[in-house]
């Protein structure tokens, strides 16, 4: 696929503000046919732009899950350091996110715990037995602002 144009990123932030919209309606708000719209949203899927669709979920209504962010500094960066990590974190499902950063750490991940309990066990059985932790730093998440969007706020 060529490149996004100016199109293309307003059809991805009206999808990122609501995947639910109608192509009818996403096409009349980014100017397009729906034949053409619908089109392009084909053409970033099949290219992989869109990987997917979700639902953001009320957790105050739903289940009561606790984002942590976790901050992990290996001991070295070497790449055969950054491969086995890479490797071992891509084993345990607990973990829902993994990113490779710069600035103060290595590694940004994320957990979903139920209670402290929870996050304790991933951190003596998952955490601290990644190969090449040097220091693990975690948050907790009071609220995910973004997923608790008041009601008709697009």
């Amino acid at each position: 696929m060529a490149a996004l144009d100016a199109i293309d990123r307003n059809i991805l932030r009206l999808l990122r503000l609501d995947a639910r919209l109608s192509n009818a309606r996403l096409a009349s708000e980014v100017g397009l046919s729906p034949s053409a719209c619908l089109r392009r949203i084909r053409l970033m899927e099949q290219a992989g732009v869109i990987r997917g669709y979700t639902a953001l979920v009320d957790t105050s209504q739903a289940e009561t899950a606790i984002a942590v962010i976790i901050n992990i500094t290996l001991e070295r960066q070497t790449e055969d350091h950054l491969d086995r990590f890479e490797a071992a974190v891509r084993k345990h499902p607990e973990i829902r996110e993994c990113f490779l950063m710069t600035g103060g750490s290595d590694y940004l991940l994320r957990v979903e715990v139920a209670n402290p309990g929870d996050f304790e066990r991933i951190h003596k059985d998952i955490l601290s037995t990644l190969p090449g932790v040097l220091r693990i730093h975690s948050s907790f998440s009071i609220r995910n602002v973004l997923a608790t969007r008041s009601k008709g706020q697009r």
